[in-house]
This record gives C-alpha cells, structure tokens and sequence, in this order.
C-alpha cells in the first residue's frame, strides 16, 4: 500500500514536533543547581564559564549532527545507487584530485574552527582572576574541610544522614545533602584552592562548570562567579575509597548582606548560622 507524499511529510513533520518537545521537556525539568530525573542535557548554568560550556557543547553538537547526516546520506546513496543490480558495470575511476583536497582540507578547517573556541575556554577556566574570596578545599576520607583563610573561618562539611534528611522541612536531593555548606556572596570572584589530606579527590560542581582534583601534596586551584542566589550541589569525582559516593559539595550563594552576617554568625560560635540546612541546630565547628 503506497503512502501518498503529503501523508510521509505530515509523518515526518509529527515526528520532529515530538522529538523537539522531548527536547524542550529534558530542559523544562532541570533544576538550577541539581540534577533532575531523566535529565540528558548539561545543568543549568550559573557561572559565565557554564554559559560558556553550554554554548560550545550546543556548536558541537550541532557539528557532529551534520557531519553524522552527512555521512549518512553517503552511504545511502552508494547502496541505492552503486549497488550490483543498479549499477551492474562499476566505474575503473581511481583518483579523483578535487574530491581528495577537499577530504583533506575540510576536515582540517573543521579542526581548526573547533579548536579556536576550544582554547579560548581553557583559558577562561584556568586563568583565576583576583579573588573577593578565598576557599580552600580540603579532601578527607571521606568528607570537606573549608577554611576561608581571610576570615580565619574553617568547618568540616559532613553528608547528612537519611534519618537527618528526611527530618527536614525542604529534604535536599538524595546523598547530596551536608551539615555545613559552602556560602558565597553573589556575583563575586571565588578562587577555591582544592588539596587532599589522604588520597586525591575531586572537587565538582557542574553548575559552575568546575571540575579539579584535590591532590595530597599540592594545592590546585579553580574559579566561579555565582550569578543567582540559591543553593548548587556538587559531589567528589574521582575514586577515592569505599565512600566516595559519600562526598556532596553544597554551595549556597547569598546576597552581600546575608554573606556579611553569615560571617559574624559563625565567627561567633553560633549554632544556627545559615550554611546549615533548615531546622538543623548542629554546632559548628571553628
């Protein structure tokens, strides 16, 4: 039974619209600062190096698409068209010189056109601008250490327990949940210093796209600038024992003033300063 050619492009049409809103969709549930369920994109940003990671992820994406089409399209034409019933007499050609410059040329600038943005990231990553504030990261099996060296401020970030979750009224995300947070002013300059104590961590928090390991021995560093209030979660990434699953980073950015009395609240042995989760009353240490 033959389909007309309206009946095949109203077909085709359905399924793009789908495909498109199962696009949009993985994007509508993402959360700013978690993952979500079925997600299959990246998180939402909130840095300008996420904003850049998301731009260059989508450019080469949409790269890839093309040239997998491209070569699709190729290899549907040989078998349609060079196959032995409809091409019985094959040609004896053996060169071809345009067609050889060019397999060699374009792939080359497509190299090229990739690798500028590539580097001009890199840079954006690794070149630590000055700093408002300074945290460093201690890695423990298996646990944080953040010390703010300027304010003589320094606490021990532990993964809250289910039974301590499940108490609260707003429960964090699963397994991603901690004592003591990390709080930072918005839209200010954190250099955060990262070393472990033990075996080599890692410190991520992919909404901020950063990403580094925090080695015994030496202290690296890595950089964001918050551009909303809320609260991003992170988590060691690399294999560092029996609980490494164990290891979440909480970051709650906070304006000037919230970040001021945050401060004094935990310079002065206060125990329900706001790095702590809701209706928590955990001593903070100093």
């Amino acid at each position: 039974m033959n389909m007309s050619k309206g009946r095949v492009g109203r077909r085709l049409l359905g399924l793009a619209v789908a495909g498109a809103a199962i696009f949009a969709s993985g994007a509508a549930f993402a959360e700013l600062g978690q993952p979500s369920p079925w997600e299959y994109t990246l998180q939402p940003s909130g840095s300008p190096v996420m904003d850049n990671i998301h731009w260059f992820h989508n450019v080469l994406l949409t790269i890839i698409t093309i040239i997998t089409l491209f070569v699709l399209a190729l290899l549907i034409t040989v078998m349609i068209k060079f196959n032995a019933r409809a091409n019985p007499v094959p040609s004896r050609t053996t060169h071809n010189t345009l067609i050889e410059v060019a397999w060699t040329l374009i792939p080359v600038l497509i190299l090229v056109g990739i690798a500028v943005p590539s580097f001009r990231l890199l840079f954006l990553e690794l070149d630590v601008p000055k700093a408002d504030v300074t945290i460093k990261a201690t890695g423990n099996q298996w646990n944080w250490t953040y010390a703010y060296p300027d304010d003589k401020i320094e606490y021990t970030s532990i993964m809250l327990q289910e039974e301590d979750r499940a108490k609260l009224a707003a429960p964090p995300p699963r397994l991603l949940g901690v004592d003591h947070a990390i709080v930072v002013p918005v839209n200010k300059f954190i250099r955060v210093e990262t070393t472990g104590a033990d075996v080599i961590h890692s410190f991520a928090v992919p909404a901020f796209g950063i990403k580094i390991d925090a080695i015994p021995g030496r202290l690296n560093e890595t950089w964001f600038k918050a551009e909303k209030t809320g609260i991003y979660y992170g988590q060691c990434s690399e294999l560092c024992g029996k609980d490494h699953a164990f290891m979440p980073i909480v970051v709650k950015v906070v304006n000037d003033q919230d970040y001021d009395n945050w401060k004094k609240c935990v310079q002065a042995g206060k125990d329900d300063c706001i790095d702590q989760p809701e209706g928590t009353k955990t001593k903070q240490s100093s």
